[in-house]
């Protein structure tokens, strides 16, 4: 039995026995991975920066900042959502730890979403960034 990984091509094998498509190693020995560099390829905080960086999450953190909230009432808060695109953007939420989803075992089921430490952590600067995004969406252009 070969010991062998087979790896997509083309690709370059570190010497820890992770693989990176050409051109995504880095110098001074270091993977992507161990650097936490946001412009590395392979950098895994890419893959929160791409969930923060989504249309509804900014909205959906900002509406969960007051408070747990259900389903119906984020609904409503995010105008123009569908309910599909909302259960998108809370499971990404919840997979990245932004977010819990917590069940209560009555009748009818009570589902909350509530922000995580992580979750609150990253509303601060999304709640900085929709106050810009209100305040220059009625600016006049200045460009000729």
């Amino acid at each position: 039995m070969s010991s062998w990984k087979q790896v997509p091509t083309p690709a370059v094998v570190s010497r820890n026995g992770h693989w990176f498509p050409i051109g995504t190693m880095v110098s001074m020995g270091k993977s992507p991975c161990e650097r936490n560099d946001a412009y590395a390829a392979m950098c895994p905080c890419r893959d929160l920066l791409d969930v923060l960086a989504q249309r509804w999450t900014a909205l959906a953190i900002g509406a969960m900042e007051e408070g747990p909230q259900r389903f119906g009432q984020l609904r409503s808060r995010l105008e123009g959502i569908s309910p599909k695109t909302l259960t998108q953007t809370l499971r990404r939420l919840e997979d990245k730890d932004l977010v819990r989803r917590t069940v209560y075992a009555e009748v009818p089921a009570r589902v909350e979403y509530d922000l995580t430490p992580l979750g609150r952590s990253a509303a601060e600067p999304l709640r900085a960034l929709r106050t810009w995004a209100e305040t220059n969406s009625l600016q006049p252009s200045t460009s000729p």
